[in-house]
């Protein structure tokens, strides 16, 4: 394994020491609750990357899109251990640090304010870093090419990772060479309307021709939820994911994104008021989503 660069030890200091603000993740219905795990490792360059999945095109919701490992939280989980649950039920990541082969070894750095999905879930972000050196033994590994090729992609379609600084940036950074198309192919982004306000849209188109990208070993069925992704030279990250993604980016290397973006960190206040509007309760109805006439009178309150 390549040593991490100043920067990147400078980043990772940065989200230990970060302390998000209050939330009301824990106190949220159980029913509304879910959890996602940013998962840092070092590549060869001591640069950080981030783990990321492409949803198997089968699923009901959000198919053939780009997330984090994560999802709802049951009853009496942290949203650390809701975030490792679902990475070990999705990706394969083994739950319990005493099962992750060595060198490898997770630490839990921090978590970000919480974020409010469409479908009215919350959504509490966990960032961890996958150490890849034994200090005891010496012994050191590649996660990008030992780890990450090991996982199985049970419930999505593929497993990638994405360069954690290049989310601050509109083009792909000039240290990774022989990339698919330009480097301006990497960020687009727009305006919308969200939460009563302008809310910036994301889109990265991330070059998976340059790593090792995992995908489904088991079932045809599984193999065949990733026929979407063949021959894409490119995987989209967008929406929530890419939101969520820019701010870790934010918070690790103290600097804003070039391109046009909303300053605040999740949707803490937001959520709030939904809850004095009489919403986020502990029934959810099937195809219940927020609206912006919901959202305008929640923004009022």
């Amino acid at each position: 394994m390549a040593t991490l660069t100043a920067e990147s030890k400078d980043a990772l200091d940065r989200l230990r020491a970060y302390k998000p603000p209050p939330t009301i993740w824990q106190d949220m219905p159980l029913s509304r609750k879910a959890a996602v795990l940013i998962l840092l490792f070092a590549d060869q360059k001591g640069d950080l990357r981030v783990v990321v999945t492409m949803r198997a095109s089968s699923l009901s919701s959000y198919s053939g899109q780009a997330a984090l490992p994560g999802g709802k939280a049951e009853q009496g989980e942290s949203a650390w251990e809701c975030a490792r649950r679902e990475a070990s039920e999705e990706i394969g990541l083994p739950q319990r640090d005493d099962k992750i082969p060595k060198p490898f070894r997770i630490e839990h750095l921090t978590e970000m304010p919480t974020n409010l999905a469409k479908t009215e879930l919350v959504v509490r972000p966990c960032i961890a870093f996958l150490h890849s050196y034994d200090e005891n033994t010496g012994q050191s590994a590649n996660a990008g090419e030992q780890l990450l090729p090991r996982l199985d992609a049970r419930e999505v379609a593929a497993v990638f990772s994405v360069p954690l600084k290049n989310l601050l940036y509109k083009q792909d950074l000039p240290n990774e060479p022989n990339l698919p198309g330009k480097p301006s192919d990497w960020y687009r982004g727009s305006w919308t309307d969200w939460h009563q306000h302008r809310w910036r849209m994301h889109n990265f188109f991330v070059p998976v021709t340059n790593q090792n990208v995992t995908k489904p070993k088991r079932t045809d069925t599984q193999k065949a939820a990733a026929d979407h992704l063949e021959g894409l030279e490119r995987y989209r990250v967008f929406g929530m994911t890419a939101r969520i993604l820019t701010d870790a980016a934010r918070q690790a290397y103290a600097q804003e994104p070039e391109f046009e973006h909303n300053s605040h960190f999740g949707d803490e206040d937001m959520i709030k008021r939904l809850q004095r509007l009489g919403r986020l309760g502990e029934i959810r109805k099937r195809g219940e989503e927020l609206t912006g006439d919901i959202l305008r009178k929640a923004a009022n309150l």
